[in-house]
Parts: structure tokens; sequence; C-alpha cells
């Protein structure tokens, strides 16, 4: 028998977190890609080996795409959207984060809050980001299927080129009509 712990966070709570956030955001422009792929990805598969509860690790693993929109050669991402995405993931690449993730059981509570407010914050990237990979999977196999390859017709960078570009431009307008963190 599961139990189920639920807890609202004020305006007052938020503004907190979105405070610590934001001001991690503002340093996070001065880290490295690779360092901030790097220690994203070790915090899931620390927290993985360290036994964090499954809703804790459900949490982490919403990571993952943010993390691969920065490494997928295909999808691009501008340098200014980069920017948004790193400086975003900083937090979790700092080790000094509010909880010390190796307390027991509530280490990574912080993480998970701060996932969700990444989410939030990314939301539009992260929409046109899955949008993207679908499209990409299906029209591989459409062209597969169809006998197509890239020296006839509209190469796969082609395709691949204008289809970004409309997903990141929807992305663009999408996110200056979601209030940050998506509060009014």
């Amino acid at each position: 028998m599961g139990l189920s712990v639920v807890f609202d966070l004020s305006d007052e709570d938020l503004d907190y977190f979105e405070r610590i956030f934001s001001e991690r955001r503002a340093g996070g422009g001065d880290v490295a890609l690779h360092d901030v792929v790097e220690a994203t990805g070790q915090l899931i598969a620390t927290a993985r080996t360290r036994g964090a509860p499954p809703f804790i690790l459900g949490k982490l693993e919403e990571l993952r795409p943010m993390i691969a929109m920065l490494t997928d050669e295909d999808w691009r991402l501008p340098p200014e959207d980069m920017v948004r995405v790193l400086s975003t993931l900083a937090y979790f690449a700092d080790p000094e984060d509010l909880i010390p993730d190796d307390l027991p059981a509530l280490g990574y509570l912080d993480d998970a809050v701060m996932v969700e407010l990444a989410r939030r914050h990314l939301q539009p990237e992260i929409d046109a980001y899955a949008d993207f990979c679908s499209y990409r999977s299906t029209e591989i196999a459409r062209r597969e299927a169809a006998g197509e390859d890239a020296g006839r017709g509209v190469s796969r960078l082609e395709w691949l080129d204008a289809r970004r570009r409309e997903l990141q431009d929807h992305m663009h307008e999408k996110r200056g009509r979601i209030p940050f963190f998506g509060r009014s």
C-alpha cells in the first residue's frame, strides 16, 4: 500500500524557489555545455545508485529531454536558446544546492522542485523538441519504407532544417505568451 504525500507551494514558497532558481540561472551563462550535460547526467545516475525514491527519480528523469536538446546535432538550438537551456540546467550542475544530495531520503527533494520549475520555464522548448524528435522518427521510417535516400529529392538535412526552423519559430512565439514559470 503506497502513501500519497501532497504539498502545495504558496505564492510565497514559489517566489522563494524562483528567486534561488533565477540566481543560479543568472550565473549559468559561464558554464560549459559539456560540464552541464555531464553534471546533470551524473545527478540522475547518482540519485539512482543511492536509491532515491521513485517519485524523485521520475522527476529527475524529466531532465533528460533538456539535456538531449543541447546535444542533439539535428536540433541545433540557436545560441540564445542554448544559453537559456544551459543556464536553466546550471542549478543541477552546481554541487552546492539547497539540500545536500547525500542527505538520506530528502537530499533530492529540492532537485525535484527545481526540475518542475525548470520544466515550466522550458516548456516551449521541451514541446518543440519532442515534436521534432517525433517528426524525425516518423519521417525517417516513412522515407526508408518508400526507399528514398539522401541522394534523391530533398536531403535529410533539408527536411530536418525546414521542420526545425518551423518548430523553433513556434517555440519563440509560445514562450512569449507563457508567463515566467507558468504563473500570471
